[in-house]
């Protein structure tokens, strides 16, 4: 080296051993000048590669660039100037040493290569070079060295030595500060690349390398944040990396080929096969063998390969980063003791101290920026994985079999995409562990080694044995998890059937025993958390002690092994920080390794999925047809899955075009599948099938979006106004638009859940209709509707004259009077066509159809008695099922079917809410989703009847932290508090106590009273454990402590709650306070407090120590809190909002899944798969687009608070250096590696702070529903009625005025009459006249405006709620039974005896039933009493009044004809069993109140005529009208 330079290369006492270090000539010229040019060539390849396939467009060239362009010529210049200088002396024969033509040729290359890269990007549209910032900043940083140097010598010499070359230095320096300031800049993006048409594109593409390092970028939304809540449309659009359709794309691309590759090598495996058995026929076992070595190679397509292969190389990069953070992350250890022993010589020149610092402070963060890259990376990757596979799973979906769709349920495929894909983006985070920890856990093992020595092994062989325990806390916890569950799921199950039912436990006056049932519940589930809780304390425990015993026993190992072992500052404390580091891989690779078990058991699901048969596109032929046909199908056979038997054989069918074709024949057999087979729904077995033309489908089932009702009809078609009117018209629409709340731009909730079923199937059949198709497929459209529906629709639609004339039309049908009209019947029986023809010759051939016709006449001629149902009537069935909505009609829908699926759907949504956390149970993850559904649009904005719900913006006020302690108890809450100190205190003791024994002088090269240093420190250490143990205890018991408080008062305001909030409020947004808040409160809030005050003391407490050992630091600490406040205010402000868009945009998803699921032979029938593939992307991009910004924004804080963090090591470290000569080792060693660790905690303080914000608003809910105003006490002391009270059952109202709710008109205005004891009394009207409201009054679920109503003279108003409940007995309009024994049913109070209710059920005709069911009274009804048909249940209801047997007795009619035997059972019972009674009814059907004592007239809220049924007929007024529509006059 020596000759190459002509000099020393190396001088220790000119760069170390000295007070003012310099570097040797041949040094800065050889190693200083080549770094950035190994660098540049090394990095070359690999970048070009890169830009290679990263092509943007070209970026015109700017001002910018050629001056960038200019100055890297000039420094070509420079330093060949150099390399010229040097052929001149050599031509004056001073002979230079080789270095002065080496270095100018490589530094003078490698910058022409620098300045032609520079180009180079800016043709490949390369805005920020990352490659050559680096490289500059380099060439600067290695220029800095010889720009001291000279200015040095050339001061200590006083002339300058070689004036060339000083000049031409000076010059490049220059140059290269130019050219680092310069890129630094961005360039302007770049031309030709694809128009962005993006309203809002994301900055991060176009933002330069520094910016993406530091993700400076995302700053503007961190403040458009902190101003004001975010909204969607501040949010960027997705990078188009990101976006589905790439996504989606590549892996269906990589999957497909997978497949191919599967497909191919089984199709080998059979060719081997069958030649093996041609050549050698029987020729001994061998050949047996062959063959089953064969079949193991036909392997599954595996998804995980497609996986890799998309996301793989991506994910590789991210990985690489992490590696060079596990590097970074030994220097600083080393670092910490290389310090100490530069505090214990105290003759060290001082920059030695300035450059460790300094040193420490740039290793953190660099630590900080590849960190916080590695992240970015990963979750990208996860967030991508989330895209794809949910993608992938809604295209599968779509043309999946239907014998596959059987295997799995919707909700298990929305599983798949919700819980499966979301454990692969969760694993992402931490998938890198798998080989980092070990990496790190080698690493940190052998650095401990050389520091203690083999006492390592005793620390190591503690961490291991806490291994085991912790996974045993975990197996535990999960075990409580699902019983917990359980219970919960079952808490939420009651509270739905209770709200739903609330009206009727109001009117029976059975609150207090439903109540009891939760409460029961909910005891339970408390039990089952606390146990949990208590596990968790331990883990906690474990947690927090495990680092301390591992160094504890090594320290402990270490000094008694051998007494010459000196613990000094150096080792104990670069022990401690390489213990941390140990902490962090250990506790995560049990856990990562758990994670991916999972994920595997998510993988096989999702891959299982994929892998199912998919429907033949090819099955249904419709290219060619026999001219003049539309359909033909010859001899084929269909069946609904490969295994299964056919349903339909040997059918043989042409339809002419134009052709009416009625399909008939009993139920089950095959029609439907008819239909399904010429949609190609089914699998065709053998024979030919073809359609010819668009086909339009109107399913049995209708499928509605949910959507408005246009949207529904219109069905992606383009609208056209008078088309739109006249498929109105004939569909029967009009008149029901009419009663919706917003027309025709109604939102019909999930599954059409705010239709009748009629209505439902008439929009099902109006998007046929719209669709002006080329053949319709009708299976049995008119079946849902009303027979004189059904006539209008067959006239107006279907039929002869319709609308469709002309169309070919094949139509499914039960109804006999419409076969006469069709072209050709085609019957069938047991899955073949037994005969086909006109009417006239199926009748003349007299066999199976003659047959079937003259089975059905007879129930025609029974339906055609019955008075034909009005067009009034079919509007007020309308209305009854609106009633959710609007405040119309105040009975309940019609049907419990509409109302259990309404209460399904809200069962359990949010209209916002945290992130979900990952723990939640597979089962609770789909429901929490589900979304809410807007309320409907009134015409009338002042009328709307449901409120929106608010969303909490902004910060969380005080008083919610206020309500939360006093829910805990503020004593607790104190305790809490000064516990932690306790806990820090104790952690501060035994560290101070550590570095006061390191030390220790030395005597005879041993320490003494090591005995009495290691007790002290043990007994600290434990104290610090047991005192943590506590805490969580406490903690956890305050917790539930408030969990249950908050529930009761929850639960206790509710059914005090009066009729009219539940009206107005849909009740999944009440049990949603039940479910999510409740679970927030129990689960989410406590863990969160506990960290968030862990890390706050452990922050405080790292002040503390730096302070105590220098004092010096108080100063910059000013600073630092104000920079780490403002990071926190405005993260949280950001990230808050960011959660709940994301969680809000992730419903739609789901439900647009379910809904997709439910509906794919539809939306296949209408072609519009491929628009349907859109919208999911569509929601999915939406869901992403606020869950991108989530990521970034906790990258953007962990850069900022880590650099805090990372000032708080420099400063620690450069104030130990400054006041070196007042400090010993040991605080030293204390100070920094309290610093070394402050940053994970200030980290976690923010995200902490962040959680604790946004889940803190669910005692503000739940608070804000337990304070709703209550009804009248349900029990007035002193005021009970007497015990036999009503005895007479006299009725008066006396000038009685009432409403509905605040702002509305009065229902009932002034009514006077009187009933006497025992009177029997028909209440009639038209819709909307009050005669509801009337039994409502009686129960006083509405509240008088003006006058009262007496019951044998007791003004009802003055007593309580129940003492008034509990005396008259109702049977409501429809039956509401709840999930229990049907004993619970009839008797909540277990107040009679088993004779009495035997009896009652004889009387009610239900003992038939009960007696035959072998658990008898124990017989379990289920929700909503669903294994009870219609007619069953209202006998319940029925004998629920006669155990009662009170004096007055309401019956509230069933609007609807349930079935007339069993009215006519009630009304019998009535006459026989309540005889002596007062009996109110309202009645629908005039018939049966034709014989009572007085029949009341209601119009419009008065009284309009009350006299005897026969004298009101003489009077001819409103009464007779009705009896005359009626048929009765």
């Amino acid at each position: 080296m020596e000759a190459f330079c002509g000099s020393r290369f190396w001088d220790s006492n000119l760069s170390i051993h000295t007070d003012n270090p310099d570097l040797t000539p041949c040094f800065q010229n050889t190693i200083l000048a080549w770094i950035p040019s190994i660098y540049l060539w090394s990095v070359l390849p690999f970048y070009l590669l890169y830009l290679k396939h990263n092509k943007r467009g070209y970026i015109v060239l700017s001002v910018l660039s050629r001056f960038k362009t200019l100055f890297g010529v000039l420094l070509w210049c420079v330093s060949w100037a150099d390399l010229f200088y040097s052929f001149h002396e050599l031509l004056q024969n001073r002979t230079p040493p080789p270095v002065y033509f080496v270095t100018p040729l490589i530094v003078g290359i490698t910058v022409l290569l620098a300045t032609l890269l520079i180009q180079y990007e800016r043709l490949r549209g390369v805005q920020s070079s990352g490659v050559l910032i680096i490289f500059w900043f380099l060439s600067v940083l290695c220029a800095v060295g010889p720009f001291r140097s000279k200015i040095v010598t050339t001061t200590a010499q006083g002339h300058v030595n070689e004036r060339f070359r000083f000049t031409t230095f000076y010059i490049y320096f220059a140059l290269v500060i130019i050219e680092l300031i310069l890129s630094c800049f961005k360039e302007k993006p770049p031309f030709f690349s694809p128009v962005n048409t993006d309203p809002n594109p994301c900055p991060e593409l176009t933002s330069g390398f520094l910016s993406r390092l530091t993700f400076w970028w995302f700053t503007s939304m961190a403040i458009l944040g902190y101003k004001r809540p975010l909204e969607d449309k501040d949010l960027w659009s997705l990078n188009e990396d990101d976006t589905s359709k790439i996504i989606v794309q590549q892996l269906s691309k990589e999957w497909d080929k997978e497949k191919a590759e599967c497909k191919q090598k089984e199709d080998v495996t059979y060719m081997k096969k069958s030649n093996h058995v041609l050549n050698h026929v029987g020729d001994g076992p061998e050949e047996a063998e062959v063959l089953i070595r064969d079949k193991k190679h036909n392997r599954k397509p595996s998804f995980l390969k497609a996986l890799l292969r998309t996301f793989g190389p991506y994910f590789l990069i991210g990985s690489f980063f992490k590696l060079i953070q596990d590097l970074l992350s030994f220097v600083n250890p080393q670092l910490l003791s290389v310090l100490i022993s530069f505090i214990k010589n105290k003759d060290a020149p001082a920059w030695w101290g300035f450059l460790i610092a300094a040193l420490m402070f740039i290793c953190a963060v660099l630590q900080t920026l590849i960190l916080h890259q590695h992240f970015q990376y990963c979750f990208v990757t996860g967030m991508r994985l989330r895209t794809g596979i949910t993608g992938v799973i809604y295209r599968k979906s779509l043309v999946i079999t239907n014998s596959a769709k059987r295997s799995s349920t919707v909700g298990e495929i929305v599983n798949l995409m919700s819980v499966d894909a979301q454990r692969f983006m969760d694993l992402m985070t931490f998938l890198n562990m798998l080989w980092s920890a070990p990496l790190q856990i080698f690493l940190a093992l052998y650095f401990l080694w050389q520091t203690l020595g083999p006492s390592v092994l005793a620390g190591v062989a503690v961490m291991v044995l806490l291994i085991p325990f912790n996974s045993a806390i975990a197996m535990k916890t999960r075990a409580f998890q699902v019983e917990q569950m359980r219970y919960k799921d079952s808490r939420i199950k009651l509270m739905n059937e209770i709200l739903g039912g609330i009206k009727v436990l109001k009117l029976y006056a059975w609150e207090p025993s439903f109540s009891e049932k939760v409460l029961e519940i909910r005891k339970n589930e408390l039990r089952v958390l606390k146990k949990s809780a208590y596990l968790n304390s331990l883990s906690t425990f474990a947690w927090i002690s495990a680092p301390f015993l591992v160094a504890l026993t090594t320290f402990a190992v270490y000094v008694s092994v051998d007494e010459k072992n000196i613990l000094d500052a150096e080792k104990a404390f670069v022990s401690l920080s390489l213990f941390n580091i140990l902490k962090f891989p250990l506790n995560m690779l049990p856990q990562v390794i758990s994670n991916i078990a999972q994920t595997s058991v998510s993988l096989k699901r999702i891959q299982q999925f994929l892998s199912h048969d998919e429907l033949d596109p090819n099955c249904v032929e419709t290219k060619v047809i026999a001219p003049g046909n539309a359909i033909s199908v010859t001899n084929a056979t269909f069946s609904w899955g490969k295994e299964l038997k056919p349903s339909l054989k040997d059918i043989n069918l042409l339809v002419p075009s134009g052709a009416l074709v009625a399909v008939v024949g009993h139920v089950g057999c095959g029609k439907s599948s008819l239909v399904s087979a010429l949609l190609g729904e089914m699998e065709k077995l053998e024979g030919e099938v073809a359609v010819k033309g668009s086909v339009a489908y109107v399913p049995q089932q209708a499928w509605i979006q949910n959507a408005t009702l246009k949207d529904n009809i219109l069905f992606g078609q383009a609208p056209n106004e008078q088309k739109y009117q006249n498929v109105l018209e004939a569909c029967a629409l009009k008149t029901d638009l009419e009663v919706l709340p917003g027309g025709d731009q109604t939102e019909i909730g999930e599954k059409g859940i705010n239709l009748s079923g009629g209505q439902r199937q008439r929009v099902s059949l109006a998007r046929a209709v719209y669709s002006n198709s080329d053949i319709y497929l009708l299976d049995d459209p008119l079946s849902a509707v009303d027979s004189h529906v059904a006539k209008h629709i067959f006239d107006k639609v279907i039929g002869p004259d319709g609308v469709l004339k002309g169309k070919t039309r094949i139509l499914v049908t039960h109804g006999i009077s419409f076969l006469p009209q069709v072209d050709h019947i085609v019957v069938l029986v047991d899955g073949k066509i037994s005969e086909m023809g006109s009417h006239q010759d199926l009748l003349k051939q007299n066999k199976a159809f003659a047959e079937f016709l003259r089975n059905y006449a007879l129930d025609e001629d029974i339906e055609e008695d019955e008075p034909t149902m009005l067009e009034e009537e079919e509007v007020l069935l309308a209305e009854d099922t609106l009633s959710i909505h609007t405040d119309l009609a105040d009975n309940e829908p019609v049907t419990n079917e509409v109302r259990k699926q309404f209460l399904r759907q809200l069962s359990v949504i949010s209209s916002e809410g945290g992130e979900c956390p990952n723990k939640m149970s597979t089962k609770r993850r789909v429901c929490e989703k589900k979304p809410a559904e807007p309320p409907l649009p009134r015409k009338n904005p002042n009328e709307k009847l449901i409120q929106a719900e608010t969303t909490e913006t902004g910060t969380v006020k005080l008083t919610v932290f206020w309500q939360y302690v006093k829910a805990v108890s503020p004593v607790i809450s104190l305790v809490i508090c000064f516990l932690y100190c306790c806990q820090n205190a104790a952690a501060i003791g035994a560290n101070v106590w550590l570095s006061d024994w390191t030390n220790e002088p030395v005597i005879n090269g041993t320490q003494h009273n090591t005995a009495m240093r290691i007790g002290v420190y043990a007994a600290l250490g434990l104290l610090q454990g047991l005192i943590v143990l506590i805490c969580s205890f406490t903690l956890a018991m305050g917790g539930i402590n408030a969990a249950r408080t908050l529930h009761a008062a929850l639960l206790e305001n509710k059914f005090h709650t009066p009729q009219s909030f539940y009206d107005t409020t849909p009740t999944g947004r009440i049990i949603n306070r039940f479910s999510k808040d409740i679970y927030v409160i129990d689960e989410v809030i406590p863990p969160t407090i506990l960290m968030f005050l862990g890390t706050f003391f452990t922050s405080l407490s790292t002040m503390i120590v730096i302070i105590a050992s220098t004092p010096l630091f108080a100063v910059v600490i000013v600073p630092l809190a104000i920079l780490y406040f403002f990071v926190q205010r405005f993260y949280v402000a950001t990230s808050r909002q960011l959660k709940r868009l994301e969680s809000v945009s992730r419903s739609p998803i789901y439900s647009h899944f379910s809904e997709t699921v439910s509906g794919a032979s539809v939306i296949r029938a209408y072609r519009r798969v491929k628009s349907f593939v859109d919208i999911s992307d569509l929601k999915m991009d939406e869901n992403q687009k606020s869950y991108y910004p989530g990521i970034v924004s906790n990258r953007w804080l962990g850069i900022r608070v880590e650099f805090v963090g990372n000032c708080i090591v420099l400063f620690a470290a450069l104030f130990a250096v400054i006041g070196k000569n007042s400090l010993n080792a040991g605080l030293v060693g204390l100070s920094v590696s309290y610093a070394l660790q402050v940053t994970l905690s200030l980290n976690w303080m923010v995200r902490m702070t962040s959680e604790l914000e946004t889940n803190i608003v669910a005692v503000e809910r739940i608070k804000e529903y337990s304070e709703t105003e209550t009804e009248a006490p349900w029990i007035i002391e002193g005021k009970s009625p007497p015990e036999d009270w009503p005895s007479k059952g006299e009725l008066e109202f006396v000038n009685y005025s009432v409403r509905y709710r605040k702002g509305l008109d009065l229902v009932l205005k002034g009514l006077n009459l009187q009933v006497h004891g025992g009177e029997k009394i028909g209440i009639v009207g038209r819709t909307g006249a009050g005669k509801s409201s009337m039994t409502l009054c009686l129960f006083r679920i509405l509240e008088a405006v003006k006058g009262e109503i007496k019951i044998d003279g007791v003004k009802i108003s003055e007593i309580g709620l129940h003492d008034l409940r509990s005396r008259l007995t109702i049977i409501p309009q429809d039956p509401v039974l709840f999930s229990g024994t049907l004993r619970m049913n009839l008797d909540p109070f277990n107040k009679y005896s088993d004779e009495e209710i035997w009896k009652a059920l004889e009387l009610s005709h239900l003992k038939r039933f009960v007696s035959s069911q072998p658990s008898m009274l124990d017989y379990e009804c289920s929700e909503g009493g669903e294994n009870l048909s219609v007619g069953q249940r209202q006998l319940v209801c029925l004998a629920r009044a006669l155990l009662r047997k009170t004096r007055i007795l309401i019956l509230d009619e069933a609007t609807a004809a349930i079935d007339l035997e069993t009215d006519d059972l009630i009304q019998m019972t009535i006459r026989t069993q309540f005889e002596d009674c007062t009996v109110l009814t309202i009645a629908h059907r005039l018939n049966t109140i034709m014989d009572y004592t007085r029949v009341l007239v209601l119009d419009n809220g008065t009284i309009a005529e009350f006299d005897t049924p026969a004298s009101l007929i003489a009077s001819k007024g409103i009464f007779y009208s009705m009896a005359k529509d009626a048929g009765l006059a």
